[in-house]
């Protein structure tokens, strides 16, 4: 259970459970089985993740559909007796009913307000809190991103830089907040000076049959080397076998490596070309053929 804040900083973890949302998303949430999956997942990785930080001073609030199931809300009702973090149930969240929300949460707000966007099918190392508190200068409005991570694939492990990941956070005063959900993760940069923090990987990414947009990424690693500082998340990695590494290095590597510089060149055009909404309008597309033919990891 986070402790009280006694630092000068607030710093808030938000997480959309099954916040109703359109665009690609809304298909695969509509998708038997979703909601039951993203339960197992968040129980899996993300909760227990929050849970083994090192620095406790932190707070949580998760958004839930008010329309959610009766089971839903019976399981939400349990966790909510263990006061780990704080439900809210909106059909939408606005700038104002968002830090409206922060407040309600952390009472007298301190002099400065830091948010995390946590994906609940996902993952933090044990220091992810306390790095992201020791990022930034006092009183500039700054974009943090840990830039190393980790990607999880059945019992399979890859290290991957990603400078722009969904693991964002914005530090910034309580003077008119727009937190980290004000844009893309991607696109806070755009409005935004950034701060990419070098060091260990501090996320860890699961791929899994109804992921949006998550894939393989990076490079093929054994789990010695994090498993401390993923408690619990990546025991069950196995080794790669001789041929396997083989593979992995020859072709399965480098096949990546191209796959995902096509896709930054592709989709960098279509920004240019179709400018956000568009964006989002061909992502919708792109999502309903994968409902259609099934997962393509």
């Amino acid at each position: 259970m986070p402790a009280p804040i006694t630092s000068s900083i607030d710093h808030i973890l938000l997480t959309r459970f099954n916040l109703p949302s359109g665009g690609a998303e809304s298909l695969i949430r509509a998708k038997d089985g979703w909601l039951q999956q993203r339960v197992e997942l968040f129980e899996r990785y993300c909760l227990p993740s929050v849970c083994s930080q090192t620095n406790k001073e932190f707070h949580w609030i998760i958004y839930y559909d008010p329309d959610s199931p009766e089971w839903l809300m019976r399981w939400i009702r349990q966790h909510r007796v263990l006061g780990v973090y704080q439900p809210f149930f909106r059909s939408s969240v606005s700038r104002e009913e968002l830090c409206a929300d922060i407040r309600t949460v952390v009472g007298s707000p301190r002099a400065e307000l830091i948010t995390t966007n946590l994906d609940n099918d996902d993952g933090l190392a044990t220091d992810f809190i306390d790095r992201i508190q020791m990022a930034g200068r006092k009183g500039e409005k700054t974009a943090l991103y840990i830039a190393q991570g980790l990607i999880k694939s059945e019992d399979r492990l890859y290290t991957f830089k990603d400078p722009r990941n969904a693991f964002c956070s914005v530090r910034e005063t309580w003077e008119s907040p727009i937190t980290c959900w004000s844009n893309w993760h991607n696109l806070l940069g755009k409005t935004l000076p950034v701060i990419e923090i070098g060091g260990k990987p501090a996320w860890l990414q699961v791929i899994h049959g109804r992921n949006v947009s998550n894939r393989i990424r990076g490079k093929r690693v054994s789990s010695s080397s994090h498993i401390d500082r993923f408690p619990g998340l990546i025991n069950d990695v196995r080794s790669a076998s001789l041929h396997e590494r083989m593979l992995e290095r020859l072709v399965a590597q480098p096949a990546r490596f191209v796959r995902e510089v096509s896709r930054k060149a592709a989709k960098a055009l279509a920004m240019r070309l179709l400018g956000k909404d568009g964006l989002s309008r061909a992502k919708l597309i792109w999502a309903s053929w994968r409902v259609r033919s099934g997962p393509q990891l």
